[in-house]
């Protein structure tokens, strides 16, 4: 085979008009500045929000392939609402210094916390999500979560000051709705009980209600699955059901001693 054949081969089997992998790498570009924008001290806000309408313009080109849902006006809603995610992120940042020991500052906390990053690009990319602009909050949860290990997605409804502890291998699922005060440790998965197609427009992901708090490697699955306020649920724990509030769910290690042989 010449090479002639192996490029008609390629263009052949290359079937997707609307991937272009600029997108992606466009959509961190854009991260990245909302990031610094938000937070860095020393970046013009002005001067950015400038940067960012152009940055948005080009992932308009590349995302809104539907010419009957234009995407271009949608920025004007989202720029509006940038002092109002900032605000819940500064709680989620106060949240994290109140309930870590370990935190040092708060400026540590923005700097150094794979848990907060991953908050803050999900807020940024929950709003535009809201807003139905195509593929682009996925993409900016999915460099979060490249970063962090945390995979949050832009679907689900989280309340106020929402702390993340550690993060490496947090999973929470589209339709998952957290309410306010709730920390999760390392390994949590908020997820489906069911995996099918069908289920696309269904919740299919669990409830925590407020102040509850979720200790590593705990696993609550289902859209029916409600945790209720105040309640503490132990690491390892597997929950397919309902949790009444004011409750304490923890798993039980089972231990057996090996028996000694007898040594003459």
């Amino acid at each position: 085979m010449d090479k002639k054949n192996v490029v008609e081969q390629i263009i052949q089997h290359k079937k997707q008009p609307n991937l272009r992998y600029q997108l992606k790498e466009r959509t961190e570009v854009f991260t990245n500045l909302l990031f610094y924008t938000l937070f860095d001290i020393e970046t013009e806000v002005e001067d950015n929000l400038n940067k960012l309408e152009t940055e948005f313009d080009t992932l308009v080109d590349l995302a809104c392939w539907d010419t009957e849902k234009p995407c271009k006006k949608l920025w004007e809603n989202y720029v509006l609402k940038l002092p109002g995610i900032l605000k819940k992120l500064n709680r989620d940042a106060e949240a994290t210094v109140n309930c870590d020991p370990a935190s040092l500052s708060i400026e540590e906390v923005y700097m150094a916390y794979p848990g907060f990053y991953a908050i803050a690009i999900y807020r940024l990319a929950h709003e535009l999500y809201v807003e139905g602009f195509p593929l682009v909050p996925r993409l900016m949860t999915e460099y979060a979560h490249r970063q962090t290990g945390v995979d949050i997605n832009p679907g689900a409804q989280i309340r106020d000051s929402f702390h993340i502890d550690h993060g490496t291998g947090v999973v929470i699922g589209e339709t998952a709705v957290i309410k306010n005060h709730v920390k999760i440790y390392q390994g949590v998965t908020l997820g489906g009980l069911f995996v099918a197609k069908n289920l696309q427009k269904t919740k299919r992901h669990p409830t925590i209600e407020n102040n509850v708090t979720i200790y590593a490697n705990a696993t609550i699955l289902g859209g029916d699955t409600v945790i209720g306020e105040n309640t503490i649920i132990g690491g390892n724990a597997w929950l397919t059901k309902s949790v009444p509030p004011n409750s304490t769910v923890f798993h039980t290690p089972e231990i057996k001693i090996k028996p000694i042989s007898h040594v003459s």
